[in-house]
């Protein structure tokens, strides 16, 4: 039995030997084969000095998406907009904030001032066989000929229309020096000095005198030159969206709106005599025109855009239209007629075009 024992244990032995043994298919491969841990290239920045992987930057913070009719972005700095809240119209010190049409650049000197403004011609193609009728171009709020000479802006648009575009940097703005003047006596004499210089310019047709096109704000600084100057060569003003007296731009109406509201107290009658476009409307001597939509780029209402109308009907303006009503008429601002569709923005260039082709063969 003994003799029959010893074999059995030393075969069990042997067996739980076997079991316990490592398994050569499953050992993990030598650390030098070893595949390596890959950093996803679009996920990792390496820093100059020994190539280590940092997780990228997060990506930049969207502005938040501003009321329904505001207008950053449209290549316009006005109403509210300033170079903090909107640097898409309003670059910080009149720099651009995309690349631009620089076109041919001209100083003019605003005989108020004494200011060197800077002055931005673009012709058409057509130019360099006839004379071209001409369009000056004002800027809204606190801007400039940046918001113009932006890629596919105004001052290409307008020349691919077959118009010379001229676009400057009131006093103290942008390129041009001098001090801001928030569109009063001194910038309103500032622009008529690039009026006249523009009808001297030898491509522009004489016989067709200068078409003025304001935006926003620029309203003030346009009908204020206008009735100030009543010799200026200007055919017609075409007028976007621009606001009233102290209660749209001063936000003396309890409404809270207006670039202004900082600067100067709704009783300082002696600063609002210089900036109220509804006082100098009624004294220019040239057609006008108004462009509105249902949703203002800033105001709550359409209150602004119909007081403008019925103060240049009421003073004598030769020819008077909104939008495209019958001219010369008034309105009643408790009933005001339908306004453009607010889509209307989005072809704002082409309806200018349309206007000043028409104004031009009055």
């Amino acid at each position: 039995m003994r003799k029959l024992l010893l074999p059995l244990l030393l075969f069990l032995a042997l067996a739980c030997s076997l079991t316990n043994a490592p398994n050569p298919s499953a050992t993990t491969p030598p650390a030098e084969t070893a595949a390596p841990h890959q950093v996803p290239t679009e996920t990792a920045t390496a820093t100059p000095a020994g190539n280590r992987p940092f997780p990228s930057p997060p990506a930049s913070r969207q502005p938040p998406t501003r009321r329904a009719g505001a207008s950053c972005g449209n290549g316009i700095c006005d109403g509210p907009e300033n170079a903090q809240n909107c640097l898409a119209d309003c670059a910080a010190g009149g720099s651009p904030a995309a690349p631009q049409n620089a076109g041919q650049k001209y100083t003019v000197t605003n005989s108020s001032s004494g200011a060197s403004l800077a002055v931005y011609v673009n012709l058409p193609a057509a130019a360099a066989q006839l004379p071209v009728p001409a369009l000056v171009l004002v800027p809204g709020g606190s801007g400039g000929s940046s918001s113009f000479r932006k890629p596919n802006g105004e001052f290409d648009a307008f020349t691919q229309a077959g118009y010379a575009v001229i676009v400057f940097d009131p006093d103290g703005r942008g390129e041009s020096g001098g001090t801001e003047d928030y569109n009063g006596f001194i910038q309103q004499d500032g622009l008529a000095e690039v009026i006249r210089f523009a009808a001297t310019l030898p491509r522009v047709d004489p016989s067709k005198k200068i078409g003025l096109v304001t935006y926003s704000y620029g309203i003030t600084m346009g009908a204020g030159a206008l009735a100030r100057h009543p010799d200026l060569p200007v055919a017609f003003l075409i007028d976007w969206e621009g606001p009233a007296n102290r209660n749209d731009t001063g936000g003396c109406d309890g409404a809270g709106l207006g670039h202004l509201q900082d600067v100067a107290s709704c009783t300082d009658e002696a600063f609002w005599a210089q900036r109220e476009a509804s006082t100098f409307i009624s004294q220019i001597r040239v057609p006008y025109q108004r462009i509105q939509s249902e949703i203002d780029h800033v105001q709550p209402d359409n209150a602004h855009a119909i007081l403008m109308v019925n103060h240049a009907v009421s003073g004598g303006v030769p020819w008077v239209r909104l939008n495209d009503y019958p001219p010369n008429q008034t309105y009643d601002p408790n009933a005001p007629p339908a306004m453009f569709p607010e889509q209307m923005d989005r072809q704002l260039a082409q309806t200018v075009i349309r206007y000043a082709e028409e104004l031009f063969e009055r």
